[in-house]
């Protein structure tokens, strides 16, 4: 069976203090998108280097989503291989991974601290298939621990 872990909340402290105990510096920081309008993307600090979309997943996402794959792949299009990705194998770790890949991603402009967990991961995985990443995710222990002390924190019960 798929390992689980605690959901990380969708809230900003909380996201930032993950990503602390990983090792990113604090000269960046997540905040809230209230919206898309101009004036509330007006109160986004810039500049930005990663969004997070939080949205719920149903049948019919999951069946458009693999038609879409489906379609990219048949035209030859594949992620530029500069991207890194890693596959979700762990339930309820979707914050975690889309954090991991928002930082994997913006490494050139993100500062890590030296022998950090989240550095470590990323120089390790740095060769590996997504799906190799995932297996590699599933065996990090430093990173789960991380995970699952935030998972604790937040406003929800």
């Amino acid at each position: 069976a798929a390992p689980r872990w605690l959901p990380l909340e969708a809230n900003p402290d909380v996201m930032n203090q993950f990503v602390q105990q990983l090792g990113m510096k604090t000269s960046w920081q997540f905040v809230d998108v209230l919206g898309l309008d101009a004036e509330l993307l007006a109160m986004v600090p810039s500049p930005t280097c990663a969004v997070l979309l939080l949205f719920p997943i149903s049948d019919k996402y999951e069946a458009h989503r693999r038609e879409e794959e489906e379609r990219l792949r048949a035209a030859g299009h594949d992620a530029p291989s500069s991207a890194y990705f890693m596959r979700q194998t762990i339930g309820n770790a979707c914050g975690t991974i889309g954090l991991i890949h928002a930082l994997a991603n913006n490494q050139h402009r993100l500062g890590f601290v030296e022998g950090s967990p989240l550095k470590k991961f990323l120089s390790d995985t740095a060769a590996m298939s997504p799906s190799e990443r995932a297996e590699r995710l599933e065996q990090d222990q430093s990173i789960r621990a991380s995970h699952e002390s935030s998972a604790h924190e937040g406003q929800t019960e």
